[in-house]
């Protein structure tokens, strides 16, 4: 049986994720993720602006990744169990929101399904 090979994680997310993060111990792994020599961890702090009410949102969030790809994304502490990454955007949804968020240039961009958006910027967490 042929085992199934992925393709290497994008460059551009690689490189993103290097310059916003440094090297965690593999006991900081996530509950999703194996813990490895080569897991990585980067912790951002997000501060989104809701609208229509103009209401200020602290989101915390942390990605674990490897040398191939995104292994882990948590929102607010909570496991997010589907995203999906496109060049430097990591496209997910919690709860009824739709999540992008963009480690490039680091920031929040997310909505209510239409009743409300959002859009902040993204510091390393320290």
């Amino acid at each position: 049986m042929n085992a199934v090979r992925r393709p290497p994680m994008a460059p551009v997310l690689w490189a993103a994720l290097a310059l916003a993060g440094a090297q965690a111990p593999a006991s900081a792994a996530g509950p999703l993720e194996r813990p490895g020599a080569d897991a990585q961890r980067v912790g951002l702090v997000c501060e989104a602006v809701y609208l229509p009410a103009r209401a200020p949102w602290v989101r915390t969030v942390d990605i674990g990744y490897d040398q191939r790809r995104v292994r882990s994304v948590h929102i607010d502490g909570i496991p997010v169990y589907t995203f999906t990454v496109q060049g430097t955007l990591i496209l997910t949804a919690l709860d009824n929101e739709r999540i992008q968020i963009d480690t490039a240039t680091q920031t929040w961009t997310s909505d209510f399904r239409g009743l409300a958006t959002a859009q902040g910027r993204c510091e390393r967490a320290r």
